[in-house]
């Protein structure tokens, strides 16, 4: 039997004594431990945040107003010191100003033309939250694996118990039938405490498969906010394909933050930039634009205005050295998660061959186990065996049981955790 068809089989044995059930699948469960997830929150709160400082940014192109006034009293006043009477022109005399002095403006400026500093500013703020977009689905996309250790561990609790209660069936069975083989004589009592000792034992591996399938259907349901309990049935995954290329979030959030320094880069070049602006000031009070004019006057001064920080060529090319260095960390911090992604993919499709192996005896060991468990039952019935004999090969037939649902479902968890390595 191939192992495609063993897959199909064994989820076919799971879910047709449940057809009246919905079923819930592993994409569901990704999907909701997602949305319940706080750190969703996260992505909503970034992309506002961009929104806002972007929107912010870009009112640099509006005129910046600012208005002011002031009050004043000094204790000295600019005077022209002429006598004039010495000069033949007795009485006259030049205007002074008050000690006393008030004014109101409003300042105008409009920028013509900052060097690209107000764009290279807004790339910077669109690099910076897609870095920290990508860094939060980088943490959300490990739920995923969470999601596959609980969901298989359910999906092996189930058939363990499956198979736990045929076996204790199996165990009563036998058990009536020697103790029946006992008052006929053919069985003594240590051959009935034998098997009554494995079905108590059988009973306590129960329990065990109980606990732990309530453990992961509790954490699951914690995780995901899905309602959960004892009747939640889990679909059996399909055939899982593993081959594709790497596309984990960790690769979009190393080129978001290369993209993020080149972008910083661009904007060292734009400081470099003379800006350009035209001014416009507006006033009231006393003395105006004529200081020896000692009444309240309106006034206004218009221009343009020129400037160009030299200063930014100084530290210019050290900070470029920085960007770049940061590009060669990040590009190093890529080349080590790349490497150590094709080592678990390695390791991965080791244990997938490994399972794909053991899965093709499994079916000859167990149809072996139960022929001698069936000739162990013969001959306990001829009185030819002992029950402690008998239930050593049923155990052993128990055990390949256990072993191929192990296998199976192992193999199963083993290709989405390939998909998990490359996100597939």
């Amino acid at each position: 039997m191939s192992i495609h068809k063993i897959i199909i089989s064994l989820s076919l044995c799971i879910s047709c004594s449940n057809l009246c059930f919905s079923q819930i699948t592993i994409e569901e469960c990704y999907e909701k431990s997602y949305s319940n997830y706080p750190l969703i929150q996260q992505l909503g709160l970034i992309e506002k945040a961009k929104e806002y400082t972007i929107s912010n940014a870009s009112k640099g192109y509006l005129p910046q107003i600012a208005v002011s006034a002031k009050g004043s009293y000094q204790s000295e006043v600019t005077n022209i010191p002429i006598d004039f009477s010495k000069l033949g022109l007795a009485g006259m005399n030049l205007p002074s100003m008050s000690k006393d002095q008030y004014g109101a403006t409003i300042d105008i400026n409009q920028s013509i033309w900052d060097g690209g500093a107000i764009h290279s500013k807004k790339e910077v703020i669109n690099s910076q939250a897609d870095v920290e977009k990508n860094s939060t689905e980088v943490n959300m996309y490990t739920l995923r694996q969470r999601v596959n250790q609980l969901f298989f561990g359910i999906l092996l609790a189930d058939e363990q118990i499956k198979q736990n209660r045929l076996f204790q069936e199996l165990l009563q069975t036998n058990l009536d039938r020697i103790e029946a083989y006992k008052k006929n004589g053919v069985a003594n009592q240590s051959d009935v405490d034998a098997i009554r000792i494995d079905l108590l034992r059988s009973k306590q591996m129960m329990i065990q498969f109980q606990s732990n399938r309530n453990a992961f259907v509790n954490m699951l349901s914690a995780l995901t906010g899905m309602k959960m309990d004892d009747s939640t049935i889990l679909k059996m995954p399909n055939y899982a394909v593993t081959s594709g290329i790497n596309q984990r979030p960790e690769l979009k959030l190393f080129q978001s933050e290369m993209e993020l320094y080149k972008s910083q880069n661009r904007q060292l070049s734009s400081d470099l930039m003379p800006r350009l602006s035209a001014f416009a000031t507006g006033g009231y009070g006393r003395p105006g634009l004529n200081m020896l004019e000692d009444k309240f006057k309106t006034y206004y001064i218009a221009g343009l205005r020129l400037s160009w920080n030299i200063g930014n060529f100084y530290t210019n090319k050290n900070k470029k050295r920085l960007l770049e260095n940061s590009i060669e960390s990040v590009n190093n911090r890529q080349e080590i998660f790349l490497f150590n992604n094709s080592l678990d993919k390695i390791q991965k499709e080791n244990d997938l061959g490994k399972f794909r192996e053991q899965i093709k005896y499994d079916d000859e060991i167990l149809s072996l186990r139960k022929s001698v468990s069936r000739a162990s039952e013969a001959k306990m019935a001829d009185g030819t065996m002992s029950g402690t004999d008998l239930m050593r090969d049923l155990n052993a037939e128990q055990q390949a049981v256990q072993d191929k649902i192990l296998h199976q479902i192992e193999y199963l968890k083993a290709q989405y955790e390939m998909k998990y390595i490359t996100n597939n």
